[in-house]
């Protein structure tokens, strides 16, 4: 994967469980569990489901005392870092916090007095733990939405920072903040304007984006557009989806900008009447068998002679299609024929190969640099 030429915005360093977001720290990738929390084992299975995928952090609802209690259990049984998703009752928060969360999704100026605030702030102080502030545009304050008459990026961004004022009076700095909207322009409007007042790090995301097509898409060009800039630390793709379909979406996000791999970046033509073999049916084939591969990748696979050369010589595996035998080039340099109809069985054997050099070389870069 070519290194990426954005320049991030340099924001503070926080850690949620093992995973740190923002300053020079990876952007990382989030979900939310759609399970019912106090069905623990659905929720569990869901959570590793997301791990599996590659999920650095995982957002679970907890929405009642008994929630909590399951959030508990939840804990004990997952390594993937848990943001506790809480609404108004500073109990949930408290208990929560004792009960291991690695951060709490609360906004300060929703959950009561300012007693209440600050045991929850001494909670997360205690525990070592952080506070994601989320605003929404769907659910601003009604003194806010008489202001301004409708969601704006000003309005958005007045919301976040009373909040923010209040974790800034108790000496609070350990946050990170969303304004998301549904809206691709707003939500655009509303993640530059904030970052332009704070460097604590920001959740990036498109709220309530859609289904998985469109979704996907309004989700890409928000989060890319701002990521392209600089912006964003974090992010959830929030689709009508499976949480790990999220997940997915989120690293094909970053991948397509070079921040970040996760797996194998497939260049693929999208067929036309040259092609040797069938194209669609072989990268479905190929996307399906390899997504356990977590070894960052590229893998070329060219229905024919015209783009399919170049694009190899650009690739750790390329395939240009021919018949009855396809070539295969390693690393830019050609290599050998392959039946071509069999692409997908040669195709991952060698993609699984190859998951294996570089295995064999990170473990061997990891002992010389330990003995350095």
């Amino acid at each position: 994967m070519h290194e990426s030429p954005i320049k991030r915005r340099l924001t503070r360093k926080i850690r949620v469980g093992n995973v740190f977001v923002g300053g020079d720290a990876p952007i990382t990738v989030q979900t939310m569990t759609n399970t019912e929390t106090c069905d623990v084992a659905a929720t569990v299975a869901q959570i590793q489901r997301c791990a599996d995928a590659g999920a650095d952090i995982v957002r679970v609802s907890v929405p009642t005392m008994e929630a909590a209690k399951a959030f508990g259990l939840i804990r004990q049984q997952v390594d993937v870092p848990l943001v506790a998703d809480i609404h108004f009752d500073h109990k949930i928060a408290l208990a929560v916090a004792d009960y291991g969360a690695d951060c709490l999704r609360i906004n300060p100026g929703n959950i009561g007095s300012d007693d209440k605030v600050r045991e929850v702030v001494a909670a997360a102080r205690h525990h070592g733990i952080s506070i994601r502030i989320g605003v929404n545009a769907g659910s601003l304050e009604k003194d806010i939405q008489k202001k301004y008459g409708e969601p704006t990026g000003a309005a958005l961004l007045e919301s976040a920072m009373r909040h923010i004022d209040i974790l800034d009076r108790l000496n609070f700095h350990e946050f990170k903040v969303s304004v998301k909207a549904s809206n691709v322009f707003l939500t655009l409007d509303a993640y530059r304007l904030l970052s332009a007042q704070i460097d604590n790090p920001l959740h990036l995301g498109v709220t309530e984006a859609g289904v998985f097509r469109s979704g996907t898409v309004k989700s890409a060009v928000a989060m890319g557009g701002l990521l392209l800039e600089g912006i964003g630390d974090t992010l959830r793709v929030s689709l009508a989806a499976e949480p790990e379909d999220e997940v997915k979406v989120g690293f094909d996000i970053l991948k397509s900008l070079g921040i970040r791999s996760n797996g194998i970046n497939f260049i693929a033509c999208p067929s036309c009447s040259r092609q040797e073999f069938d194209v669609i049916r072989v990268m479905n084939a190929l996307e399906a068998r390899l997504e356990d591969v977590r070894v960052p990748m590229d893998v070329s696979v060219i229905g024919c002679k015209v783009n399919g050369p170049g694009e190899a010589k650009e690739a750790d595996i390329g395939v240009v299609g021919a018949a009855p035998k396809s070539l295969v080039y390693r690393n830019g340099e050609k290599s050998h024929l392959i039946d071509t109809n069999n692409l997908v069985n040669e195709i991952e054997a060698m993609v699984r190969e190859r998951v294996k050099e570089k295995t064999a070389q990170d473990a061997k870069l990891i002992v010389k640099t330990a003995a350095d």
